[in-house]
């Protein structure tokens, strides 16, 4: 910025160097330029008029621009407005001497040199000049030569001071810069002495690890490095390398007593860190032992990355719901166990561990408790193992143990029945009482296997055994169980090669009014006509169609061919018959279930009041959001709802008074236990419900006069069993409807059982 002096000549006034990025440093160098280069602003002080004239004249003959101030006055007046470098200044004048204005100047502490030219020169004199500030001293009358050089040496002074000013000003911004710099970084920035003791940290020491600087300066490196890491980082606090070849990307854990978040998981009482360093010399170019003075370097924060790597490791290798090791870190775990079973010369075991009725519950109080009850599971498990066992989540209700070191089949055995006795006692959750067991299939190494895949198999093969002779038990793997498997898995590849080739087949059991013996309804079942193995009956495939998701095409072929037989016989004048199927909630809970189901018994020309759905309580209950719906769009269409093997689920009253439903089907295992009149207190339960309800009932697995008799003395009108037919084929069932043979059965004196057909 300029500004103009009382003879018209410009004079600049230094512009302090801003520091707001290193980018300002080359502008500040050519402000410097301009300042120590610019025209010299002189100032001269006399009290005469003629004197002053005369030195105005002699300066201005030398190319130099002057201010005249005339008196000591005019000097403060100039002096307060403006700034000059030189002043060439009278001593003695009246009012204001010379010495007020070098006394004024050194209070305002002025940059000026002061030139005193006077006649005085007593030593008196001269020395009260220099000590008031003047900085040098001419004599009137001067030479003007004399005049010139002097003040050419306070000019030459002037613009060293000036230099020298803007520099100082320039470094200090230099260093303001980079300390905010270096402390606004987001890493931390250090400097170790030779020893690895801190000479340095910026403030984002504090943030990272709660010290503050003074705390850590003159403290060693070690103090704060987590014990296990000391090694990795004894090498990088002793860089001696510099530039690329320097230490970077060293990772390492630092202690830290700052407070981080609480609900951060996999969170301790260290900071993982990325580190870089390099050697620090007392001469660059001389970068010896002797030189070396300490280490510098950064260390930023990669906790986040670090905390979310654990938790994606976690998430890989453990279960989620139980946080036990899953699948994928079992099978790691197994195939280093079968490693050192091998070199060791040792056995080691496999339990394959399913929980028995967990579906039940699961489908009954819904996934949410299904999941707690997983979780007590497995928090019971990790109670039975020893040092060096693996429990791990297989998938679904399904665990697998790992033994290894074990030396005879007694040892798994003990394990084993802990486990058993562990799961035997009830499961409280929200007050609900909880009970599961476990069939547990165990193979041992090497006799069952010597790869992972091997021994995962037979522990799964032995432990299919188990359930199959009635769960909750053990067994070890025999070779024989091998061919069970098998047939097992080529159950499956026949069962769909069935549905594609029509090998399927559906027979029909009679419903039978109690009061006149007629034939009122029809149960359809299936049969699988097997080209090989001939008629195999459902219980020996439909766990398979269960498991694999087949049963859905199961159920509709079947509903499908009894649509169109049952209602050909109506047409047919064989009475007025109505149809029970079975249903899956598989298929219920199919997206496109209401259409096609619908859809297929519009297409059979069968009347939706002639059809009635059979669907176990447990079936409901396992999404009764998506399956109760689908039901109430049913029976709006006329179709009626029936609830099978009635008594054998979950269902409570206060759900069933809110589902849908027409009638409850007693199931076959409480009408088999009725022995005498009288001796049957859960089918009285049963009809009391139903009676409370306004619901229909009907028995299935009648086969006793006796159980005829009471039944029909309960109240229940409808009945089906082995007593009246067992299931037969579709051309044998419509004979039957003409002949209409249990009338005389109905009303026979029940003196006698009979287990035999009536056909």
């Amino acid at each position: 910025m300029g500004q103009k002096t009382e003879t018209g000549v410009t004079s600049h006034i230094a512009i302090p160097p801003r520091a707001s990025s290193t980018a300002d440093f080359p502008d500040q160098d050519r402000v410097a330029a301009k300042e120590v280069s610019a025209e010299p602003r002189l100032l001269l002080v006399d009290d005469r008029p003629e004197q002053l004239k005369s030195s105005s004249e002699v300066v201005k003959l030398h190319g130099y621009r002057v201010t005249e101030a005339l008196g000591g006055q005019a000097a403060l007046e100039m002096l307060d407005k403006h700034e000059f470098d030189v002043v060439l200044l009278d001593l003695h004048m009246p009012d204001v001497s010379g010495i007020d204005v070098l006394e004024f100047a050194a209070a305002r502490k002025l940059s000026a040199k002061f030139i005193v030219v006077s006649g005085d020169t007593s030593f008196t004199g001269v020395t009260r000049a220099l000590t008031s500030g003047a900085s040098d001293f001419v004599k009137k009358p001067y030479e003007a030569a004399e005049l010139i050089a002097t003040l050419e040496r306070a000019l030459s002074r002037r613009r060293l001071e000036r230099s020298n000013h803007l520099m100082e000003e320039k470094i200090k911004a230099s260093e303001e810069l980079h300390r905010f710099i270096v402390n606004a970084s987001p890493d931390l920035v250090y400097i170790l002495d030779r020893n690895g003791c801190f000479d340095f940290l910026n403030d984002r020491v504090e943030d990272l690890l709660g010290y503050t600087k003074e705390e850590l300066k003159g403290r060693h490196y070690s103090e704060l490095i987590f014990e296990d890491d000391l090694d990795v980082a004894r090498n990088l606090f002793n860089e001696r390398r510099t530039g690329d070849r320097a230490t970077r990307n060293v990772e390492l854990r630092m202690r830290s007593r700052k407070v981080r978040s609480p609900d951060r998981a996999f969170q301790t009482q260290t900071v993982w860190m990325d580190l870089t360093a390099q050697g620090r010399y007392s001469d660059q170019e001389e970068r010896t032992r002797e030189n070396f003075i300490g280490t510098y370097g950064t260390a930023r924060d990669i906790s986040e990355r670090k905390e979310a790597e654990q938790v994606i490791n976690f998430q890989a290798y453990h279960d989620l719901l139980t946080h036990l090791p899953n699948r994928a870190l079992l099978k790691d775990r197994l195939s280093l166990a079968i490693t050192q079973a091998q070199r060791n010369k040792r056995r080691l075991a496999v339990m394959f561990l399913d929980l028995d009725r967990f579906k039940i519950v699961n489908d009954t109080l819904g996934h949410t408790m299904g999941d707690r009850l997983l979780k007590a599971v497995a928090n019971r498990l990790q109670g039975c193992l020893r040092g060096g066992d693996t429990l791990s989540r297989f998938g679904g209700d399904e665990f697998t143990l790992l033994l290894p070191e074990v030396r005879t089949r007694d040892d798994v055995v003990v394990i084993a029945s802990k486990v058993l006795d562990k799961l035997s006692a009830p499961f409280v959750i929200d007050g609900h009482e909880l009970f599961v067991g476990a069939s547990i299939g165990i193979a041992m190494y090497p006799e069952a296997g010597d790869s992972v895949e091997s021994l995962i198999q037979s522990a799964d093969i032995a432990m299919y055994h188990v359930k199959g002779r009635g769960k909750n038990g053990y067994q070890f793997f025999s070779d024989e169980m091998n061919h069970k498997f098998s047939t097992r898995l080529s159950l499956e590849r026949e069962l769909r090669s069935a549905l594609a080739t029509g090998q399927l087949r559906v027979y029909y059991q009679p419903q039978v009014d109690l009061m006149d013996g007629r034939i009122i309804g029809v149960e359809a079942l299936v049969r699988w006509q097997h080209p090989r193995h001939g008629l195999i009956e459902p219980s020996e495939f439909l766990s398979v169609a269960e498991e694999t998701g087949l049963i859905t095409q199961v159920d509709e072929w079947v509903q499908m061919h009894a649509f169109s037989e049952v209602a050909e016989w109506r047409r047919a004048g064989h009475g007025d018959i109505r149809l029970s199927v079975n249903m899956s909630s598989q298929q219920l809970e199919q997206e496109t279930f209401l259409e096609r189901f619908l859809a297929n018994l519009d297409a059979s020309g069968l009347a939706a009041d002639r059809l009635k759905i059979e669907i176990t309580e447990n079936a409901i209950m396992r999404d009764m959001e998506v399956i109760v719906p689908k039901l109430r769009a049913l029976r709006k269409t006329g179709i009626r709802i029936a609830i099978d093997d009635f008594g054998t689920g979950y269902c409570s009253f206060t759900y069933l008074k809110h589902f849908p439903v027409n009638t409850l089907k007693i199931d076959r295992s409480f009408v088999g236990d009725i022995r005498a009149v009288g001796d049957a207190s859960i089918i009285d339960a049963i009809v009391a419900m139903a009676r409370g309800l306004k619901l229909d009932l009907i028995a299935e697995g009648v086969e006793t006069r006796t159980q005829l008799k009471y039944l029909r003395s309960q109240g229940c009108r409808e009945v089906q069993g082995f007593i009246f037919s067992r299931p037969i084929p579709a051309a044998e069932f419509k004979a039957l409807l003409q002949r209409n043979p249990f009338v005389r059965l109905v009303r026979s004196d029940p003196e006698t059982e009979i287990i035999a057909s009536a056909v």
